[in-house]
């Protein structure tokens, strides 16, 4: 089994979504995740961390709020946001970092 560190480490973007099952917001950006995979595909990885089940991994990171994004390439963090974002907005963001 693959480790986070393994996880964030790929060449690949690899977007990491920061929520709660609770969190009417993430319940919002789940979809919008669903259409930004299909669109970028194989180009990117889209991995769902469960912030109440890994609460050791979102305070690493600083997770205060979710839904909180982070774009990962190579091991290095390179945006986060918290909040919904919308499709395009979001894939604007991932061709413009990596």
């Amino acid at each position: 089994m693959s480790t986070f560190g393994d996880i964030i480490a790929d060449d690949k973007p690899v977007l990491i979504d920061f929520y709660a099952d609770w969190c009417g917001p993430c319940k919002t950006l789940a979809p919008i995740l669903k259409e930004v995979k299909t669109e970028l595909g194989a180009n990117i990885k889209i991995i769902k961390i469960d912030v109440d089940k890994n609460q050791q991994l979102a305070a690493k990171y600083q997770v205060r709020g979710v839904p909180t994004v982070l774009l990962f390439k190579n091991g290095s963090q390179l945006w986060r946001q918290s909040g919904v974002l919308q499709k395009q907005e979001l894939i604007n963001i991932i061709k413009s970092k990596t």
